[in-house]
């Protein structure tokens, strides 16, 4: 299914005609987690299943803490099985490469 155009906003760095809900729901899912608005996570909510969504929310390496912890308490998923909430994943993102 093709996205909304009231969503191409959160998607500024690839070609959104060629998004579609199916092919690319853990990106489209991320994005809207991390940057969508009440509208957006309406869409979100209303068009892809809530197991799907919990399942990316666990597994998902690219949401900031703040967001993901967020979303687990919505979603009523432990902090300890979303990864990006894992001392060890949190302590790897935020090391710097020392040159």
């Amino acid at each position: 299914m093709k996205l909304p155009p009231f969503l191409h906003k959160y998607f500024w760095d690839v070609d959104f005609k060629k998004l579609d809900s199916k092919a690319d729901g853990q990106y489209i899912i991320e994005r809207i987690l991390e940057y969508g608005d009440e509208k957006a996570v309406n869409w979100l909510k209303k068009n892809i299943e809530r197991r799907f969504i919990v399942s990316v929310l666990k597994n998902c390496r690219s949401l900031s803490p703040q967001s993901a912890n967020f979303w687990a308490v919505i979603f009523r998923v432990p902090a300890a099985k979303v990864l990006c909430l894992n001392k060890s994943f949190l302590e790897r993102r935020f090391n710097h490469w020392i040159w």
